[in-house]
């Protein structure tokens, strides 16, 4: 089973390593000296290319002091959906209280 967790596996091998006195963090320590332990697939994915040809506009607040509410709103735009159901997600932020205006 070549993608069995350390967790399982610990489960599976519980008397044995009781016996050798190995416990779960040990076991994890030893998985990990050795690199059998299961790197977590990432459960994102990248949808903002950075890297294109258009204009970017400059960051205008930039070195502004903001120390009171109301003074700053920023906005961005998020994609949530799928590929099947494309879905965009809009909010309007108050920069210093982080409370969402709109």
């Amino acid at each position: 089973m070549p993608r069995l967790g350390t967790r399982k596996l610990y489960h599976l091998l519980h008397e044995p390593l009781r016996n050798l006195q190995v416990g779960r963090d040990c076991m994890f320590a030893i998985m990990k000296a050795n690199h059998l332990d299961i790197k977590p697939k990432r459960q994102y994915r990248i949808t903002t290319n950075s890297h294109h040809r258009f204009r970017k506009h400059k960051n205008l607040i930039e070195g502004l002091d903001i120390n009171k509410p109301e003074q700053v709103w920023v906005s961005d735009i998020t994609y949530v959906g799928s590929r099947t159901n494309p879905l965009y997600l809009s909010l309007v932020t108050d920069a210093y209280s982080k409370k969402i205006m709109g």
